[in-house]
């Protein structure tokens, strides 16, 4: 973001798509303490059928339902970083505090801030749950010269699409699977390292930085532009393995916000 031009920012996306940002809150409540689901229950009750799974697209809904609202909020969606080897640098890759990392911390100050009013910390809560999400789609934190994937034009199995939408959801969308069985596919992943790690706990920029790394890998960017299954098939599972991720470092996020 910080990386480029204006100009160059990369619109708004969709990280994941709605299906994986329910599927991380999904899972995140699998891993929820008592106190801290008892927080969220009570600020889910102050808006008519909310549930933490069908919070967690909001922010991707924003351009349309609170354009204004959308607009400020459109750099929290991710951190360019890749060009700079993955290393995080808040003066150069965020200035002002626009970029998903600082927006997460800003949101979860307010999640967890008492004095606050009820609707305001629902509305940190949705923030909270969609900006885990974004940070763990790599192309979220990747680089800033092809805004994140979103001009790096493919073919996939004969359809056009780009790097960046690949990763939200094309590869996942392969597998038709509706959200119950996706999340037990998921919950069935070997459980992530270093969840109990306090600074993965408490560094948001950890995160992002583990997500660059895998922007980074070979093969992540088809040299021929065009992929198909055995492409799916390789990357996939590293998709959902951040999925999963998410899901448990939201959890670990919100019982040390509202668990106390």
């Amino acid at each position: 973001m910080v990386l480029a031009a204006t100009a160059l920012l990369p619109a708004p996306a969709s990280a994941w798509g709605a299906q994986g940002h329910r599927l991380v809150a999904r899972i995140a409540e699998t891993r929820l303490e008592p106190r801290a689901r008892a927080e969220i229950d009570r600020l889910l009750a102050t808006e008519p059928r909310a549930t933490l799974a069908g919070i967690a697209p909001w922010a991707d809904q924003l351009r349309a339902e609170d354009p204004d609202l959308g607009k400020r909020s459109a750099g929290w969606h991710y951190v360019n970083m890749a060009e700079d080897d993955c290393i995080y640098d808040p003066p150069k890759h965020c200035r002002d505090g626009n970029c998903v990392i600082e927006a997460l911390k800003a949101q979860s100050a307010r999640l967890a801030d008492p004095s606050l009013s009820d609707a305001e910390r629902l509305q940190a809560l949705k923030f909270v749950v969609h900006l885990v999400g974004d940070m763990h789609q790599p192309m979220h934190a990747g680089y800033g010269h092809d805004k994140g994937g979103n001009t790096y034009q493919l073919q996939f199995s004969g359809r056009g699409t780009n790097l960046h939408s690949l990763w939200d959801s094309g590869m996942l969308n392969t597998q038709k699977l509706d959200d119950d069985h996706y999340l037990q596919r998921l919950l069935a992943l070997p459980a992530p390292a270093g969840i109990a790690v306090p600074d993965l706990q408490r560094d948001p920029a950890r995160w992002a930085e583990q997500s660059c790394r895998i922007a980074m890998r070979p093969g992540v960017y088809p040299a021929g532009h065009t992929v198909g299954d055995a492409y799916a098939d390789n990357w996939r599972p590293v998709a959902e393995a951040q999925l999963r991720l998410a899901g448990e470092q939201l959890a670990a996020l919100l019982n040390e916000l509202l668990g106390p």
